[in-house]
């Protein structure tokens, strides 16, 4: 009688232990699997844009390559006013990141510089000059197009909207701490590089 009580006490510590261990390993997996499914979160917000800009301007296009054509039948050239709209801010696929599931940490290690995301233009024409036996085509207008537009991509770095955007980086970076704070967890971001920019940005708001 005295074994079968031993042995049932034996049993049941070893079950205990077992199930302890089963228990941990299913709970590291859980806390394993929130990591991923954070991160994977903050990527999908994908490109975040933080600032627009607009552009007017005046692009005067003529057409330099066929020189030889340009003598013989004419030369063309034109006016084109381009307003264009840009957006500028991150590309949260770039972030840089790992996870310390025992403190239930997501560890920011690299952020991105400010970039143009996308560009929205719009062309009409104005003192379009054709030669006399050298029409604008289809291939023209698209080269125009493309070049005109390509005219507001060199525009932007010049036109403040690029550092305008990194004093954002803090509230974006702020957009993701409030996306892992939702199951518990916390963002770590002490360690970046533009902590001191970072730093400055906070101090100004305070």
């Amino acid at each position: 009688m005295e074994l079968l009580f031993i042995g049932l006490a034996v049993g049941a510590v070893i079950a205990y232990f077992i199930l302890s261990k089963f228990n941990r390993n299913k709970k590291k997996e859980r806390v394993e699997k929130q990591s991923v499914v954070l991160m994977e979160k903050i990527r999908s917000v994908c490109k975040f844009i933080t600032i627009e800009g607009d552009f007017s301007e005046i692009y005067h296009y003529k057409n330099v390559k066929d020189k030889w054509v340009n003598l013989l039948f004419g030369s063309k050239k034109a006016l084109v006013l381009i307003e264009a709209k840009a957006h500028i801010g991150f590309d949260l696929t770039k972030v840089k990141m790992h996870a310390d599931t025992q403190n239930k940490t997501i560890i920011l290690t690299e952020f991105p510089k400010p970039e143009l995301l996308t560009i929205e233009t719009d062309f009409k024409y104005y003192d379009k000059q054709e030669g006399w036996a050298n029409p604008f085509t289809s291939t023209d207008l698209t080269d125009i197009n493309q070049e005109a537009k390509q005219y507001i991509v060199d525009k932007v770095p010049e036109s403040g909207l690029l550092a305008e955007a990194s004093k954002q980086a803090l509230e974006t970076i702020q957009l993701m701490e409030k996306i892992v704070e939702t199951i518990n967890w916390k963002l770590d971001y002490t360690g970046l590089e533009t902590q001191t920019s970072l730093k400055k940005v906070e101090a100004k708001k305070d």
